[in-house]
Formats: C-alpha cells, sequence, structure tokens
C-alpha cells in the first residue's frame, strides 16, 4: 500500500512537470507569432564627388575640310584654355566630330542654307568638383576666342555623382536601425509587451538624388530598413 502511495505520488508529481513544460512551450511558441515589423529612415546630404561637363560647339558650312581645320583649332584653343584653367590633360577627352549631311537628310525640295553641320564635343571628367563650377562660370571667355559653348542639348548635360555610397553605408545603416528599434520600443510600450530580440531585417535599397535642380551637385541618400522585433510579456 504504501509503494502505491509513493508511485502515486510520484507520478501525480511527474504530470505536473510535464504540464508546466507543456504550458511553457505553449507561451513560447505563442510569443514567437507575436512580433512588430517597423521602417527606420536615414537621410543625409553629401557634395558630389565626380562632375562630367561636356563643352560642345558647333560649326556649319558647305566645305567640308574647312570646317575639320576650323573645328580641330577650335579644339586646340578650348584645350589651351582648360589647361589654363587648371584641368590635367588627362581629364580632359576630344570625341570625334559628329557630321550631319543636310542636304542627304532634307525632306521636300527646300533646300538648306548650308550643307555640312557639325558638332564637336570636348568632355571633362574631373573629382575636383569646385573648380569644374568655377569653370562653367568663365566659359564665357572663350567667347573672346570666336567659340560659342552651347547648352540645353538633353545629350550634352553637366553630370555630377557621388561615388563614396559604400563609406557611408555604415552609418547610415546603423542610423536607420536606430530608428526602426525607437520605433518598435514605442508601440511596445503603447501595448503593456516588451521588445524581443530580431525576428527578421531588411537593409532595403540606397537611393541617390539631386537635393533639388537648382543644386544638382548636392546628392541626397536615403535608405529604409525593415526589421521585425518580437514581442514579449
Amino acid at each position: 500500500m504504501k509503494h502505491r502511495i509513493i508511485e502515486a505520488s510520484i507520478l501525480a508529481i511527474g504530470f505536473i512537470i510535464l504540464g508546466f513544460l507543456l504550458k511553457t512551450s505553449v507561451d513560447n511558441f505563442s510569443n514567437k507569432d507575436r512580433y512588430v515589423s517597423v521602417k527606420g529612415l536615414s537621410e543625409m546630404e553629401f557634395p558630389a564627388d565626380k562632375v562630367t561637363c561636356p563643352l560642345v560647339f558647333k560649326e556649319i558650312g558647305d566645305d567640308l575640310l574647312k570646317i575639320y581645320t576650323s573645328v580641330n583649332a577650335k579644339n586646340d584653343t578650348i584645350v589651351a584654355f582648360l589647361k589654363a584653367k587648371g584641368i590635367n590633360e588627362k581629364d580632359i577627352n576630344i570625341s570625334a566630330p559628329e557630321i550631319v549631311d543636310l542636304q542627304a537628310e532634307r525632306y521636300g525640295n527646300e533646300r538648306p542654307p548650308y550643307r555640312y553641320n557639325v558638332t564637336s564635343v570636348i568632355t571633362i571628367t574631373s573629382s575636383d568638383v569646385p573648380k569644374i563650377k568655377a569653370l562653367i562660370t568663365q566659359q564665357s571667355e572663350l567667347l573672346k576666342k570666336g567659340i560659342a559653348i552651347i547648352s540645353g542639348d538633353y545629350r550634352y548635360l553637366i553630370n555630377y555623382e557621388f561615388t563614396k555610397l559604400n563609406d557611408v553605408k555604415p552609418k547610415m545603416i546603423e542610423e536607420a536601425t536606430k530608428n526602426a528599434r525607437a520605433t518598435a520600443e514605442k508601440f511596445a510600450s503603447d501595448s503593456d509587451s516588451k521588445l524581443g530580440k530580431i525576428k527578421n531585417a531588411n537593409q532595403g535599397q540606397f537611393s541617390i538624388v539631386d537635393r533639388d535642380s537648382n543644386t544638382p551637385d548636392i546628392k541626397r541618400v536615403r535608405v529604409v530598413t525593415t526589421v521585425d522585433y518580437y514581442l514579449e510579456d
């Protein structure tokens, strides 16, 4: 009889422990389904560190040889002007001239006043953005040398770039993650919960855009991270 009582007691204790373990497992399983998904934003502005600046002029006429001679002479003048302004020769590239034969392309019977329209492009690519910006304001000096630099053609726009994204990524991701956690902590507090470990995190894509149309040399870098946190009682 005594042995049966002991066995029954042990069995009862076993059931109690098993029940506790099952409850704990159920609670843990339930808590794993409780999480909050939040987004964190980091947005910073940086000056462009690379610029590509095309200098474009046109020559028109009927004698292609004379046009070529004039284009080459003006190219030499522009290169000399750039070097005098401190532009390194390795940063200057002269493209082959673009020739349009207006007589070959004309429509109807109307004859154009001249046959050839030749476009010459000299491109400056530099990491010295301030120097190139200053140079742009001095292009009028070429007018005194008989060279009219044209603008407005969408094919030959000045392009500013920010190439040091990898250098700023860690700092921006850290800031975005902190912002996401602050939002998650506020949510947890409002719901009488505690913030647990990270369930999942998504860095998101970095975007680089001009700050505005008037300052394309200032770039706005942006990233949004998405983080899922477990919630605990």
